[in-house]
């Protein structure tokens, strides 16, 4: 029987991904404490500012100033997944949507025709480190879907739905259940996500897309189960965090991005002596042609032209705001402000 695992290869910056996702990068910086401005309390000499991704000392500054981040940026034809594990992001956008959020939330903003964002790293301790990792994926969209409407969802941490598993040894599998659901063959029930945006390829009851994140304990052994989809769904596993891993009984010895089948289960044991961690991403191709020209992810050469006349033309609705790389005050409370004026505190 031929093996379940289609190919391995390292992780770089960004992650390499499969349709219908377009990239995921994953930022870990151990940021130290903030200087009352809410950034660094540290010399920036030595750093490409605006363009730091140098990760000097274990942190960037990205395309931050005084304080890490990405400024005001545009989208267009695609949507952002941000997993925000440790510290805090502040988003402004040009809708007039505002929100602080971390610690385990999830924001899953749909581009659609058109949207500026900004996402900012406050460093608000002033007497600790401040470290933050995240996780931010780009799923494509469909044609149809492209022009949809820009629309914003929170996920916060305690609302995303988990699966606890044990083995035969008691030792624990924790998987948090972000788009796709879950149905452990070892558990009565399956885990249900929360509903994705309305325009997403996630939304569409085929498109069999997940997004899970894995913590395994030293140990653990636990079964993947077979995605709903069959073989027409493609399933990418992201080694990470962890000192080895074996997948369908092949030893991982590095940190690695591993496809596998998705038509089939997949036992992962972490025999290692410390925590493994892992991200998965799973879809079936949308299978459309993709043309990007950064930030901007159409079908073809001609609605990038359009998008960036569009863009000269509109600014995708312009930036209300007096700070071009807003932050959001010293209270570390999350929070979002939807662009009807909506607010959500968790």
């Amino acid at each position: 029987m031929s093996s379940p695992i289609v190919q391995i290869k390292p992780l770089g910056f960004p992650w390499s991904t499969v349709d219908p996702f377009l990239f995921c990068a994953y930022h870990d910086d151990a940021y130290p404490r903030g200087n009352g401005q809410m950034g660094p309390a540290a010399s920036l000499a030595g750093r490409d500012i605006g363009q730091d991704f140098s990760r000097k000392d274990g942190w960037s500054m990205y395309h931050g100033s005084t304080v890490p981040g990405f400024p005001p940026h545009p989208h267009r034809g695609f949507e952002t997944v941000t997993i925000v594990r440790r510290g805090l992001i502040d988003h402004s956008d040009s809708l007039g949507a505002t929100a602080r959020f971390g610690q385990g939330d999830v924001q899953w903003l749909t581009a659609g025709a058109g949207v500026v964002h900004s996402e900012m790293f406050p460093l608000l301790a002033q007497d600790q480190p401040n470290p933050l990792e995240l996780f931010q994926i780009w799923l494509n969209l469909p044609a149809r879907s492209k022009m949809a409407n820009p629309h914003f969802t929170m996920f916060w941490s305690q609302d995303i739905p988990r699966l606890l598993a044990q083995d035969a040894d008691g030792r624990s599998t924790e998987v948090a259940v972000i788009a796709g659901r879950l149905q452990d063959p070892g558990a009565a029930a399956g885990v249900d996500p929360l509903a994705p945006p309305p325009d997403s390829w996630a939304a569409q009851a085929d498109a069999d897309v997940a997004i899970w994140t894995l913590r395994m304990a030293p140990g653990a052994r636990w079964t993947l189960p077979a995605a709903q989809g069959g073989d027409g769904t493609r399933r990418s596993l992201y080694f990470f965090k962890g000192a080895s891993l074996t997948v369908a009984g092949r030893l991982v010895a590095s940190h690695a991005a591993i496809e596998v089948r998705a038509d089939t289960p997949i036992e992962l044991v972490n025999s290692a002596g410390e925590v493994a961690e892992l991200l998965l991403l799973q879809g079936r191709p949308i299978g459309e042609p993709v043309v990007q020209y950064g930030p901007f992810v159409m079908n073809t050469q001609a609605e990038i032209a359009q998008t960036l006349a569009d863009y000269r033309r509109t600014q995708f609705g312009g930036w209300s705001f007096a700070d071009d790389a807003p932050i959001h005050g010293p209270d570390p409370a999350r929070f979002a402000k939807h662009p009807d004026g909506r607010e959500e505190r968790p």
